[in-house]
């Protein structure tokens, strides 16, 4: 290990490009507790890769949100 390091070229910013948005997607930052995490990590799992958590967890919110304002009512 160097004793000193020269970072005046260092750029701040990601490091990897960001991948395109998916039309009609929305890239937020969310706190979930974490046992709903691991309910929807755990079948995620289960499913040995077929589908992800987050799919799993819109999927339930948009479920949620039909069932409380159905389609015309606002």
């Amino acid at each position: 290990m160097k004793d000193t390091y020269d970072f005046s070229k260092g750029r701040r910013g990601r490091v990897v490009a960001e991948s395109p948005p998916e039309p009609g997607k929305v890239r937020i930052t969310i706190r979930l507790d974490e046992d709903v995490v691991d309910y929807f990590g755990a079948i995620a799992d289960r499913s040995g890769g077929k589908v992800r958590y987050q799919t799993l967890v819109n999927s339930a919110l948009r479920e949620y949100v039909l069932a409380r304002w159905p389609a015309g009512r606002e």
